[in-house]
């Protein structure tokens, strides 16, 4: 049976395991996530052109991540050389872009490794860049087995899961550091400062798993959210998120405003196939034709069988038949003609008279035979290809109605509407965003003279029109107008938000350290926007992967 002070002792270093330790679930229960493991150590280091990011992976082993500072890109093709005291070592380089140092020079323990980084890469431009590399730490010439009370105390207390819990911990620790002996009162004093300081709260019975998640650790190796609110992102994050910045300066740019626009057809370069008299359709010879199918100018789509009323096939019957009564009446009277002018009764000017009566009437006759039965063929305005198609063989349809539009691709316009002031501005440069595309360049075509529900319309050509632009869609247009601006002018895709809703842009602080600043910005253009507050000339910027960045947690 242990004294008093062993108890006291060892309900102190049950408390030590229960913080320390982890912790003893049974089965069905190992609730507690994985701690992070902390980041290899590494330096960071940068220049007028480069970064440098070395990671020890082993003792002998570096990783080197080398990119430009004007941009982010990564260096692959650079001859890079570090100088360890007097050793100068050449880096080997890796497929994945990467270069990799092995030295015995880097297992100096002690004292962190002033490091020299001598980079040639061509057009970039060489350069030289020095850090320091945190030091392995030093073998401890005190462990072992403990040789006093202590060891005795954890033993027993490792054996007792029982004192292993919430409640008996912290009571322990709170009377081992009032009942300890002097000697080891420090020793439970340290157990009671690593509990609280290195360990999440014991969840209870209920395991409420409900509350703050802890933040992450601010050297953790994987791309986290500091508790400052920036982020950490390594280098080999980086190149796979492929995050690259600029450096900010200003330039000279125009105001614009921005318009609501739609897609139209350019009138010269496609049409409507309609149907004037009105019937039933029939397909052609080579079928009806399809959406999108190529066709050209005076191709046949479609034929339209003309439906006649029953009261005008009384009509047409009744004319045919009073036709048909002429023309015999006019043949036998041609015959009596001729027969009298071969007997010299007759003249030979009657004859004629009456050919040119009896063709006539023949005329007539096959005018109206055809006119019955005739069908109407409808044929393609002009190249292009079939935007839009409203007939199906058995169809029937009413005269004017519109059966195929015919658009050419490369020949597509924006018209937008124009409010108030804005009509009578000098609009220059225009671009067009569609939703998920890239921006449309336009060219002015003109003004309306005409004022409709209070705008005023105007309308644009598209220069080298992108495949899939539909007719209708809605687009955006930001037109540039004739009065000069200075700013800083930053990519669209730059500003994200944040998750207050605030507009941010992410500053590339440090080679693996990105920061958020809200700004508030202007557009410019469908691709660009002016930075009115937020920002300074010289920051660098994230403008590819700046919502990627924005996600990490």
């Amino acid at each position: 049976m242990l004294s008093l002070p062993a108890m006291l002792r060892a309900a102190a270093a049950a408390a030590f395991l229960a913080f320390a330790m982890p912790a003893l679930a049974h089965e069905g229960h190992d609730d507690a996530p994985a701690s992070a493991a902390p980041a290899r150590p590494r330096l960071a280091v940068r220049s007028d052109l480069y970064e440098v990011v070395a990671v020890r992976e082993t003792p002998d082993r570096l990783r080197l991540w080398i990119d430009l500072f004007e941009g982010n890109e990564p260096v692959t093709d650079a001859q890079v050389e570090v100088t360890i005291g007097e050793a100068s070592l050449p880096a080997e380089r890796e497929e994945d872009g990467t270069y990799r140092l092995t030295s015995s020079l880097l297992t100096r323990t002690g004292a962190p490794l002033d490091l020299v980084f001598s980079i040639t890469a061509g057009a970039a431009g060489d350069d030289l860049l020095s850090g320091l590399l945190p030091a392995l730490p030093a073998p401890d010439p005190h462990t072992g087995p403990f040789t006093d009370p202590w060891h005795e105390a954890v033993e027993w207390a490792a054996h007792r899961p029982w004192l292993v819990g919430g409640g008996g911990a912290a009571l322990g620790l709170l009377c081992g550091l009032l009942l300890a002996r002097p000697r080891s009162r420090r020793r439970v004093a340290a157990a009671l400062s690593l509990a609280l300081a290195a360990t999440p709260a014991l969840a209870g019975p209920g395991h409420d798993h409900d509350g703050p998640a802890a933040a992450p650790a601010i050297g953790i190796d994987a791309p986290s959210r500091l508790p400052d609110g920036a982020v950490f992102l390594p280098k080999i994050s980086q190149r796979l998120l492929e995050v690259r910045t600029i450096t900010l300066r200003e330039a000279d740019a125009s105001r614009t405003i921005t318009l609501v626009g739609r897609v139209v057809a350019d009138p010269n370069r496609g049409g409507l196939a309609q149907s004037i008299a009105g019937g039933r359709i029939l397909a052609p010879e080579g079928g009806l034709p399809r959406l999108g199918q190529a066709v050209r100018r005076g191709q046949v789509l479609a034929i339209v069988e003309p439906a006649i009323p029953v009261a005008d096939q009384t009509t047409i019957a009744e004319r045919s038949g009073d036709l048909e009564q002429q023309i015999a009446t006019a043949e036998a009277r041609l015959a009596r003609s001729r027969n009298l002018a071969a007997s010299g009764a007759g003249t030979r000017v009657q004859v004629i008279d009456t050919e040119i009566e009896l063709e006539g009437l023949r005329r007539r006759r096959a005018t109206l035979a055809q006119n019955r039965i005739a069908p109407e063929v409808i044929r393609a305005p002009a190249d292009g290809v079939i935007a839009s198609a409203r007939a199906a063989a058995g169809q029937v349809v009413a005269a004017q109605d519109v059966l195929f539009q015919i658009v050419d691709p490369a020949g597509l316009s924006v018209e937008a509407l124009v409010f108030g002031a804005d009509a009578a501005m000098v609009l220059r440069e225009a671009t067009a965003s569609v939703r998920g595309g890239q921006p449309i360049r336009l060219v002015l075509q003109g003004f309306g003279r005409a004022v409709q529900q209070g705008a005023t319309l105007v309308q644009f050509s598209i220069e080298a029109p992108p495949p899939g632009l539909s007719l209708g869609q809605p687009v955006t247009v930001v037109a540039e107008i004739a009065e000069p601006i200075r700013g800083l002018i930053l990519p669209r895709a730059a500003v994200v938000r944040a998750a207050n809703g605030e507009q941010v842009v992410w500053r590339h602080v440090e080679p693996e350290t990105f920061a958020a600043a809200p700004v508030r910005v202007e557009p410019l253009d469908a691709a660009r926007v002016l930075v009115a507050a937020g920002l300074r000339a010289g920051e660098r910027v994230v403008v590819q992967g700046a919502g990627l960045v924005n996600q990490v947690r």
